[in-house]
């Protein structure tokens, strides 16, 4: 759904040394990368080994040569297992922020808040996302992104530094060409929303977020999706209302 490029966002749908890819799509998954429900300690423990793995374009930890199995083992000893709320706020405008965050269940959303509350929402993020900041203005107190729990949320979450440090770790421009790769997607996914969103109607938008996004359609609240695709809660009630009754 909608990016900027204050935060690199990667989700993969394929995972064999492949640059992560818009997230949101934790049903297309395969078995070995879903977040079970409820695991062990131990399966836990692998289930975040094999999303590290999937974020960073690895393939299965398994096949990984024996210094990345170190590599990403060292990583994982990094990350806490958190459980929010829903409406927790986890990263403020004009904080810096400094966490990377693996969402193993729930929804966030990511938006700005100018001064008399008004709210931009640029994207949903659920199970199998990976959120955090990349430029300098966001890990600064200029920072003005905020990052949101829709849902209760279970997550694993690590200072970011040291997370690019181990990424560091993995040759000379490792984080350079992972960085990059994404970038480039977002800066792509971007250009196409902002084309929806001065060529299509609202009408067109909505059921395009309803085709491509069905299942966090049924998870947030529609004034938060009407703050998404930019129009009035008011229009957004009439939209889907207006597709209930052709349905």
């Amino acid at each position: 759904m909608g990016k900027r490029n204050d935060i690199l966002v990667s989700s993969a749908e394929s995972i064999l040394n492949q640059p992560a890819s818009s997230p949101c799509m934790a049903s297309e998954f395969t078995d070995s990368y879903r977040w079970p429900p409820q695991v062990n300690r131990e399966g836990r423990a692998r289930s975040l080994r094999n999303s590290l793995a999937r974020v960073l374009g690895w393939g299965m930890p398994e096949r990984l040569s024996s210094s990345r199995q170190e590599l990403l083992e060292r990583m994982a000893t990094l990350f806490e297992h958190k459980t929010y709320g829903s409406e927790v706020t986890l990263e403020k405008h004009n904080r810096a922020w400094q966490r990377i965050y693996l969402v193993e269940f729930g929804v966030a959303r990511l938006y700005r808040q100018s001064p008399d509350k008004r709210v931009s929402i640029h994207h949903f993020f659920d199970e199998g996302c990976a959120i955090w900041p990349v430029f300098a203005r966001t890990r600064s107190e200029r920072n003005t992104l905020c990052l949101t729990t829709v849902t209760p949320c279970t997550v694993w979450e690590a200072d970011f530094f040291p997370f690019r440090d181990c990424i560091k770790q993995d040759g000379e421009g490792a984080w350079a060409h992972f960085a990059l790769s994404l970038m480039e997607e977002l800066a792509e996914k971007s250009t196409i929303r902002e084309f929806e969103r001065q060529t299509l109607s609202a009408e067109e938008r909505y059921q395009i977020m309803v085709r491509d996004y069905p299942e966090l359609v049924q998870r947030i609240p529609d004034y938060q999706l009407a703050a998404w695709l930019g129009v009035a809660t008011a229009t957004f009630s009439r939209l889907k209302n207006g597709r209930s009754r052709k349905h």
